[in-house]
């Protein structure tokens, strides 16, 4: 019976693939509406032929690529369990280990290894097409040990996880999803207070911006918003990228405003300014802690919803997944696919709510900075520098964009200055 079950699971997802393929790259329309051609919206209008080309076929691949990705690991674990593999990892670390918690980090670490094993070869093409495409910069060494830190990041968090998460299936039986969530609260915001001073650092070199003028002009913004920001950080990525990035990172006292250098050398001063304001916009609106808030919500009925799965699959085929109740560390697999699923599934409403936010983040910043010529250029230099869709696919902006089409955003400009026109004549 569990060979039979994996091998559905793949035949499964390899029809999905093509599935994808199909759509993707026969079926799925990304050409502009009538409406909007000649308009500023119009990629043609500011990509060159070759850039328009380029930009078409590095998208479909990395939609493709994402669509792969996400099934791919629900069918690794599936896997894992089925082969066995998972009670494997638990023997050794039985045998190598005499404590729980030594036995734990020694089945997390083969689960973590074989996982990254598995979904190497899909991590390394991402990265060769970016390289092919110009989008990414960075040496294969540079990448791997990013790719490292990423790794015992990863492996450090989960462990802290793990080991209480465990504890609380075998304490609360019925019940451990809520207090689960519960200490997911602080450590969610702990983390995100540690983002900027810690984890980020080690991935770049970040320092004080270095133009002091552009650094006083931001942070006039960022006191005409109330925020109480004394230094803009800029961080070093022109090695590793060609795309073009700025964001708040943080909560409290650690909070930061950063420009990425590729942004500071590629985009004038008023592109900038307007870039900045759109991100301190999610501050003034407190889109931090509303996203907070819904994640929070979001993860309370994903595990409510996890333990629901668990139960049930166990309960089906708890023989061929070697498995008799939920608290056994074996079920982590389990535990780890079905929230990857919710997440999956739940991603196009957390991407609808970003996309409402980000609409009146741009909103916030053109009625700051009144310069619809800078913003629409700096959306033009942003779609440009990543080969990005102006248009993309209707699947894809539902799953993959958090932010809307570059047609919405530059449309919208395009009718905010035509508003701001019209009240004029009307004022003379």
């Amino acid at each position: 019976m569990a060979r039979k079950m994996g091998f559905y699971g793949v035949i499964a997802y390899v029809l999905y693939g093509f599935a994808v393929y199909w759509y993707l790259f026969h079926f799925a329309d990304s050409s502009l509406p009538f409406e909007f051609q000649g308009s500023r919206a119009d990629p043609a209008t500011f990509l060159n032929g070759r850039e328009l080309m380029l930009s078409e076929e590095y998208s479909k691949v990395r939609n493709l690529l994402f669509f792969l990705s996400t099934p791919f690991e629900w069918l690794f674990y599936f896997l894992i369990l089925l082969l066995g593999l998972s009670k494997a990892f638990k023997k050794w670390g039985e045998e190598t280990a005499k404590n729980k918690y030594g036995q734990t980090a020694i089945y997390l670490i083969w689960l973590s290894f074989f996982a990254y094993i598995a979904t190497f070869p899909l991590s390394y093409i991402s990265y060769t097409l970016s390289k092919t495409y110009n989008i990414s910069t960075q040496s294969f060494a540079s990448w791997m040990k990013d790719e490292l830190i990423d790794f015992w990041i990863n492996y450090a968090m989960m462990f802290v996880i793990v080991v209480v998460l465990y504890w609380l299936m075998n304490k609360f039986k019925r019940f451990w999803w809520l207090f689960a969530w519960m200490l997911s609260v602080p450590f969610t915001l702990f983390i995100m207070f540690l983002q900027p001073v810690v984890i980020d650092p080690l991935y770049n070199d970040f320092s004080p911006l270095k133009n002091k003028e552009l650094e006083s002009k931001i942070l006039d913004i960022a006191r005409q918003a109330n925020i109480p920001a004394e230094h803009v950080f800029e961080v070093d990525m022109a090695e590793k990228t060609n795309a073009l990035n700025a964001y708040v990172a943080g909560i409290g006292s650690n909070s930061r405003i950063v420009l990425w250098d590729t942004t500071l050398n590629r985009l004038n001063d008023d592109q900038i300014l307007f870039i900045m304001a759109h991100e301190m916009a999610h501050y003034v609106e407190k889109h931090l802690y509303i996203g907070i808030a819904g994640y929070l919500i979001l993860s309370l009925f994903g595990l409510y919803f996890v333990s629901r799965l668990m139960n049930w699959a166990i309960k089906q085929w708890g023989k061929e997944f070697k498995l008799q109740y939920p608290g056994d560390l074996r079920s982590l697999p389990l535990f780890l696919m079905f929230l990857s699923m919710i997440m999956f599934a739940a991603s196009p409403v957390s991407n609808l709510v970003s996309r409402y936010q980000e609409t009146r983040a741009d909103r916030y910043a053109i009625e700051m900075t009144e310069n619809t010529d800078a913003a629409i250029s700096a959306f033009q230099e942003l779609t440009k520098a990543g080969l990005s869709q102006v248009n993309p696919p209707l699947l894809v902006k539902i799953f993959r964009y958090g932010h809307p089409t570059m047609l919405e955003r530059i449309s919208r400009l395009e009718d905010y200055e035509v508003e701001k026109r019209n009240e004029q004549e009307d004022e003379y």
